[in-house]
This record gives structure tokens, C-alpha cells and sequence, in this order.
């Protein structure tokens, strides 16, 4: 029985991708649930927070979306 090495690393960074978003779900949920227990205690500070939170937000979905490109690229190249 012949290994085919192409298809076991391509499966294998399938799942590197896939384990890439793990992190960045737990620091979208800390930078949402910090934004709205800071608003809740200090709701006249929503208009300073928010904008805040919206810039964390993509600079965190970036990196997922940066780590999904290099995933995608090795894979199929």
C-alpha cells in the first residue's frame, strides 16, 4: 500500500486552517464581551468604546483571514 504524501499534507493543512480560527474566536469574544461589560457599567462611554471595539474586531478577523489565504495558497500550489 502505497502513501499518497500530497493528499496527507493537503489534509493535514486543511486542518491547520481550521484550528488557526479557534484563537481568534476566543479573542472576538473577549473583545466583545469586555466592549459590552464596559458599556454596561458606563453607558455615556458607548460612544468611545465602540469605535474601539469595531477596530479590534477587524484586526482580529484579519489575522483569521490572512492565516485561511496562506492556508488556501499552500494547499493548492
Amino acid at each position: 500500500m502505497e502513501i499518497d504524501w500530497a493528499n496527507l499534507i493537503n489534509r493535514g493543512l486543511g486542518v491547520l486552517a481550521t484550528v488557526t480560527f479557534i484563537p481568534v474566536a476566543i479573542g472576538l469574544s473577549n473583545i466583545f464581551c469586555t466592549a459590552i461589560n464596559n458599556i454596561g457599567r458606563n453607558p455615556g462611554a458607548a460612544d468611545r468604546i465602540m469605535p474601539v471595539t469595531v477596530l479590534g474586531f477587524a484586526l482580529t478577523e484579519a489575522i483569521a483571514l490572512f492565516a485561511m489565504l496562506i492556508a488556501f495558497l499552500v494547499m493548492f500550489t
